[in-house]
């Protein structure tokens, strides 16, 4: 297992989260020996969804407002419906992904997720995967759009759903394990 031990995670999400697609990879993280830190727009718990119906609750550590991106080496973001729509109405949420992409930070988004990436304006020439119905929105936004499980472009990871988690996953650790032997 890779030893993720120097690695700080922030993942940022609100209510309609994708439930696996917090959990699996917020847990692989961990057990990796990352520090995850969830933010959100406010600290009380967030619901969660699978298939449409409500899922697990978990409690934010901090708000969006409260994040310094100096304080992360990545950037995780779960989709869900419901979650990214949300977020992605949230200028903090939007500047937060701005910060990352501009530090050339590993930023990791699946699902639905990208739509904030869309609406941070960071995908233009950029290869990507997302949830079909929003492929239009990020080819709009200038990415070109691919059906696989995982796209990786530089420091943009990303993947389609929850099916796709252990490819997401794996991903994630190659990209945080790159970045902390070169630092």
């Amino acid at each position: 297992m890779t030893d993720l031990s120097k690695a700080r995670i922030l993942m940022i999400a609100t209510d309609g989260f994708e439930n696996d697609e917090l959990f699996k990879p917020r847990q692989a993280l961990i057990e990796a020996g990352a520090t995850v830190t969830l933010a959100s727009i406010k600290t009380d718990e967030i619901q969660g969804e699978k298939a449409g119906e409500k899922a697990d609750k978990i409690k934010p550590d901090m708000t969006i407002d409260d994040v310094d991106t100096e304080d992360y080496d990545a950037l995780v973001l779960p989709g869900g419906v419901g979650n990214p729509d949300t977020m992605r109405m949230q200028e903090r949420a939007t500047d937060i992904i701005t910060e990352f992409m501009d530090d050339d930070k590993i930023v990791a988004a699946i699902c639905h997720a990208p739509w904030l990436l869309a609406e941070a304006d960071v995908i233009d020439g950029r290869e990507l995967t997302s949830w079909p119905s929003i492929r239009t929105d990020l080819e709009n936004a200038g990415a070109t759009v691919v059906d696989k499980q995982v796209v990786v472009d530089g420091n943009l990871i990303t993947s389609r759903n929850p099916d796709d988690i252990p490819a997401f996953n794996e991903a994630i650790m190659k990209a945080l394990s790159e970045e902390l032997t070169a630092a």
